[in-house]
């Protein structure tokens, strides 16, 4: 059975500029939809440099207890490049290891947390790129735990990192870490003392995180999160001399000419011309789409629903799908609770107990 339900919202057109940047690939995308705002050559494979800590950093996340210690091994002796100096036989809990991997972006730190996590440094990419296909990142190849360009690099897209960001950021310890403006331990051997490097953190406040990268190769590439009015964005360019510019930008422009819409609501759900069903349908998840202020805008949702002759409390009887301009974006579960059938003692129970 198929129910379709038609809300339009017509929105009066304003003039505009156009979004822009001076970056190779760029890449604005709600984080909550995946809805890309806007992309220019988002999807070409580049050298990607240190954004591809996020990559580490989640992966450490969900493969080991980040409270753990890790006792620093020679792994640290093939770093170079930016570091957080730790030393061999120093201790230090695997959290920390994770923010001087993000907020100094210390490869020193990526080959302990590799080494810590996955084994050794081959097994550890190779969680990494399992990960990868799992998020969907179709153009992305990590070589190594920490960007550099070594073994050919990480190579990888804006709209391939933007998909990892906005999984990443999901991550509740993933999203503390990359909030952190300033973080300070001290370890058997030192006190440590780390400042974010990601200056758009410290000076706009709807900034929540991201990663900055540099290689010869890659050039500057940077991944920023932000948050406003209930809407999430990532803004990912790669090759962008004027990159901190170019995401505050973005995001302003995306802010000032989009709304977050409220399309499915958790809880019961109420189908026109639905009567096969007596017991109450539900899903069990909101839903919210930025919409563009300035156009007009179709959202269609489509139900279709199992015409189930037996079925259990909370089984699953169909499928609601939202459709924005004809393009399906998100498909929720449909459940239905059963009613209770109480026994005679019950329902007998139940009716002294309405006397009182």
């Amino acid at each position: 059975m198929k129910k379709l339900v038609l809300i339009l919202l017509l929105l009066i057109p304003i003039n505009i500029k156009a979004y822009e940047s001076s970056a190779s690939c760029v890449v604005l995308m709600d984080m909550d939809s995946l809805n890309v705002i806007y992309g220019e050559n988002m999807h070409d494979v580049r050298s990607v440099a240190s954004i591809s800590k996020i990559m580490t950093t989640i992966v450490a996340i969900e493969n080991a207890d980040v409270n753990s210690t890790v006792t620093i091994g020679e792994e640290i002796t093939k770093a170079y490049g930016s570091g957080i100096y730790i030393k061999q036989g120093e201790e230090i809990t695997l959290e920390s290891l994770l923010y001087g991997l993000m907020l100094r972006s210390g490869n020193d730190a990526a080959l302990a947390i590799a080494n810590y996590v996955g084994g050794d440094i081959d097994n550890f990419v190779e969680m990494m790129n399992e990960k990868a296909v799992e998020i969907g990142m179709k153009n992305t190849t990590f070589n190594n735990p920490h960007g550099l360009d070594e073994n050919g690099g990480n190579l990888s897209t804006a709209y391939d990192m933007a998909l990892l960001t906005s999984y990443a950021m999901q991550n509740e310890n993933y999203r503390k870490i990359v909030s952190t403006k300033k973080y300070t331990l001290r370890t058997n051997m030192n006190y440590y003392s780390w400042i974010n490097k990601h200056k758009l953190l410290h000076s706009h406040n709807y900034i929540t995180g991201g990663k900055t990268g540099f290689t010869d190769i890659a050039k500057r590439t940077l991944v920023t999160t932000a948050s406003k009015d209930n809407i999430n964005l990532v803004v990912v360019t790669l090759n962008d001399g004027n990159d901190f510019v170019d995401h505050i930008n973005l995001f302003e422009e995306a802010f000032a000419n989009y709304s977050n819409y409220n399309i499915l609501k958790k809880g019961e759900i109420e189908i026109i011309d639905e009567n096969y069903y007596t017991d109450k349908l539900y899903i069990n998840n909101d839903f919210n789409y930025s919409l563009n202020n300035n156009k007009q805008n179709n959202v269609l949702l489509n139900f279709k629903l199992e015409k189930k002759k037996n079925y259990n409390n909370n089984d699953e009887v169909g499928i609601v799908e939202v459709l924005i301009n004809n393009q399906k974006v998100h498909e929720e579960k449909i459940y239905v609770e059963k009613k209770e059938d109480l026994s005679f003692w019950d329902k007998l129970k139940a009716w002294f107990s309405n006397l009182w």
